[in-house]
């Protein structure tokens, strides 16, 4: 059996340093504007690497590339880079005026005060029906930056109100990969599975809402905002949210939003073929460096895992939390844990599996608990995390619509993950282990 090490977690403490430490030092510290773009993340995680490499010269660094490639090869892993190109094509078919279109066309039978409540809603629903936050926040965030554009409410805000509704729905849909991982690792049915999560996730959207209506109610929404927009554009919209609520794989939705989408811009004379073209491949580079950052954090998360670093962390909780809500919240810090070193948390929860079923023997913890637990838990980070897929896709967004934001500025705007967080330490310690033996 590997022995735990913690200097195994090095790396992660280089990467937090370059990163977040050289981040906030530049951007809160020193006022220089937009100091934390001056960190990029593909060099931070590349010195991660490199750490990770380093260490342990018992290993060649042949034997250490064949670990690396492992991690990388992971199925999870490709599928997520897969789901990545594919949204960025979507988006560059459909392009700023359809998403405009889709923001106006909502702004116009809905007051404008309610815009942001909206925002969260709808990125409920479309998580919820395609299984993917970073997909929903990938169509929703440019209408989101449409929405701020056009009203008082700020762009972080907005941009919160998404993410929150994203993670929401990732955290609860049948086809998410995070559902899937969950349950199969703990051996229980979705549908329990959804039943004891919806319990958690419904009292935090509420008390979300409740927020996010105190927070605008007191802003000046202006007049309506009246703008020109295209029906026949929100086509690509209804067809990826159709097909996710009947069930159609992400990939194939996503896949008919391109095709519909190239077809409408294409035949209502709204782009050339070649401008159509041209807008497919600037939307797949424009997900370059969330793609690289899995691509690295994979390959940093399989070194870690060979030379004992999460050994060591699961041994730490094993040895603090003794009761059974302690072995709950143990369980979730896991998964957390995890997903701060992966930045994945479909990763964090295949990882955290095995540990956490025998954790959920040794705790008396029922299946579906501890699926739910692990779910909700990686959902939890993985929504405020600044260096997370989801974040880094709002962020590059935003900045390809001309708005330019942080994650320092969006993460007090999370509400949700921040709610569910609360909500699930209730759960914890004040709902009965329904299900246990």
């Amino acid at each position: 059996m590997r022995k735990g090490n913690w200097m195994a977690l090095l790396p992660i403490g280089v990467f937090l340093a370059m990163y977040l430490g050289l981040g906030i030092l530049f951007e809160y510290i020193l006022d220089i504007p937009m100091g934390f773009y001056n960190i990029p993340i593909v060099v931070s995680f590349l010195a991660a690497l490199l750490v990770a490499c380093l260490q342990n010269p018992k290993l060649n660094f042949d034997d250490k590339l064949k670990i690396m490639a492992q991690g990388v090869a992971d199925k999870n892993i490709i599928t997520m880079i897969l789901i990545f190109m594919t949204a960025g094509i979507f988006v560059g078919v459909v392009g700023r005026s359809s998403a405009e279109s889709v923001a106006y066309f909502l702004l116009s039978i809905i007051p404008a005060r309610y815009a942001v409540i909206v925002l969260f809603l709808v990125s409920c629903f479309i998580s919820l029906a395609m299984g993917t936050s970073v997909g929903t926040i990938t169509l929703i965030t440019p209408i989101a930056i449409a929405v701020s554009g056009g009203s008082s409410f700020s762009v972080p805000l907005c941009i919160g109100a998404v993410m929150s509704g994203a993670m929401f729905g990732d955290n609860l849909s049948f086809i998410s990969d995070t559902t899937i991982a969950a349950c199969n690792g703990q051996g229980c049915a979705m549908k329990d599975k959804f039943r004891a999560n919806f319990g958690i996730a419904l009292p935090a959207a509420i008390v979300t809402l409740i927020i996010i209506f105190i927070r605008t109610s007191g802003n000046e929404a202006g007049t309506a905002i009246i703008q020109d927009y295209n029906l026949i554009q929100i086509i690509p919209y209804l067809f990826v949210l159709i097909g996710g609520i009947i069930g159609i794989n992400v990939f194939v939705v996503l896949l008919i939003g391109i095709l519909s989408g190239s077809l409408i811009m294409l035949f209502t004379g709204a782009i050339e073929p070649t401008s159509l073209l041209a807008n497919m491949g600037s939307g797949a580079a424009g997900m370059y460096e969330t793609t690289m950052v899995a691509i690295l954090v994979s390959a940093i998360c399989a070194l870690i895992h060979e030379y004992g670093g999460f050994v060591a962390l699961i041994d730490f909780i094993k040895r603090v939390f003794k009761s059974r809500n302690g072995g709950k919240l143990g369980m979730g810090l896991l998964v957390g844990a995890m997903d701060i070193a992966t930045a994945n948390n479909t990763v964090a929860i295949v990882m955290a599996n095995p540990i956490a079923k025998e954790m959920s023997e040794e705790y008396n913890i029922s299946p579906r608990n501890a699926a739910s637990l692990l779910d909700t838990f990686s959902c939890i980070f993985q929504g405020i995390i600044p260096y997370g897929a989801q974040m880094l896709v709002a962020i590059s967004a935003a900045t390809e619509l001309g708005s330019e934001v942080s994650a320092f500025d969006i993460m007090p705007n999370l509400y949700y993950p921040f709610m569910l967080l609360i909500s699930s330490l209730i759960f914890i310690f004040f709902v009965p282990n329904k299900g246990a033996k």
